[in-house]
């Protein structure tokens, strides 16, 4: 296979989490699912269309029938559309909202729908849709597209794991291209290329590489200052491979040679912490405990959030403790997990795992964790 054709998703992939949708549909009385945000539509029905970023009005981008399992789908072409959703269950985009509530309309149990969930609603589409489900309530459907989709099937931490593959063979890479002299934005323009060269075209990320500073503990330099010897370079890769986010943080010294003996002791200790509340059944807040009993401020960046397909759950934040508070961790939980240690004088040392909870504890993603890079 080319690695420019488009394809749809592994069939067992789409079909095991289409029925993860449909058993959450039936247990909440659902009868119709309207999907806007792209990946819950190619979450449910395992096409992947064209890539978009920033904000966007909401549109019916995909609808699932409970009581058939049928798909109905907003595409321009049959390419990469699965067997599963024929010829006849796409519509085109339009710009006449009209068009879509006659498309709706003409959907099998549209008329009778009791009840319809939406990701989304705009006051648009909120009069709109009650013109295609003229006998349905309309309640929101994100909180259990977000159940479904935060515990990871086996074929998606599959598939996640190879898009860590992707993000390490691109960062192996970037990591000898680092020297003195050389600046962050060259750095991303070589990890870019590397990742290119395996036939992947979407980071996960528009910046890859930061020298930490020694004066303040988060970044403060420019991408085209040049780095010197012995800055500390923080690495946080990512790439998009098939619709799921592979990343990777490390931090390398600029020139070569070792860390500072007492921050990676200090980084240690903390990821020591981190990975021993990553427990089934304890609340995700031990990740900000951890932090404070290592006697470590958190960075401003989530210390640990979900991987899938785009934005997943958890979300774990010293900005929104409640969060982290009101939800445990589970079993097949696919989280990016973040260290980061500063030291006055130093430098940063920064961190980032993608790892799966498994009944025992958490399982790394890479082929080299970081608890093994940093006992080595």
């Amino acid at each position: 296979m080319s690695v420019t054709e488009v394809v749809a998703d592994d069939a067992a992939l789409r079909v095991t989490r289409r029925q993860r949708v449909l058993a959450e549909m039936e247990a909440a009385d659902i009868d119709l699912l309207v999907v806007g945000r792209e990946a819950n539509a190619r979450y449910v029905s395992g096409a992947p269309r064209l890539w978009t970023a920033g904000s966007r009005a909401f549109g019916p981008g995909c609808v699932l029938v409970r009581a058939t399992g049928a798909v109905h789908l907003l595409s321009t072409w049959d390419e990469g559309i699965p067997d599963d959703i024929p010829h006849e269950n796409l519509y085109p985009i339009s710009f006449n909202a009209m068009n879509f509530v006659t498309v709706l309309q003409g959907i099998e149990g549209a008329a009778t729908a009791r009840r319809v969930a939406t990701d989304a609603l705009t006051p648009g589409t909120a009069h709109l849709l009650p013109m295609a489900f003229p006998a349905a309530e309309l309640v929101d459907g994100e909180p259990m597209l977000r159940r479904c989709r935060q515990v990871k099937t086996p074929d998606e931490v599959e598939a996640i794991g190879g898009a860590v593959q992707v993000t390490e063979r691109a960062l192996a890479v970037t990591e000898a291209a680092l020297a003195p002299g050389t600046t962050e934005r060259r750095l991303t323009g070589v990890f870019m290329e590397a990742m290119a060269d395996v036939g992947v075209t979407t980071p996960g990320s528009q910046d890859v590489a930061w020298a930490t500073s020694r004066e303040q503990a988060w970044r403060g330099h420019g991408r085209d200052r040049a780095i010197e010897a012995g800055d500390l370079v923080a690495f946080d890769a990512s790439v998009v491979v098939g619709g799921y986010a592979g990343e990777l943080g490390r931090t390398y010294v600029a020139g070569g040679g070792e860390i500072d003996a007492r921050l990676a002791g200090r980084f240690d200790d903390l990821w020591s912490r981190l990975l021993d509340a990553l427990r089934p059944g304890a609340p995700l807040s031990d990740l900000l405990a951890a932090y404070e009993t290592a006697g470590v401020a958190p960075p401003p960046m989530p210390i640990a959030r979900g991987l899938g397909l785009g934005y997943d759950l958890p979300l774990v934040t010293h900005a929104l403790p409640g969060t982290a508070a009101d939800q445990d961790v589970e079993a097949g939980m696919v989280v990016a997990l973040v260290g980061y240690v500063w030291e006055q004088g130093v430098g940063g040392l920064y961190g980032s795992e993608p790892v799966v909870v498994t009944a025992t504890g958490a399982e790394a993603l890479s082929a080299h964790p970081i608890r093994d890079t940093r006992s080595s």
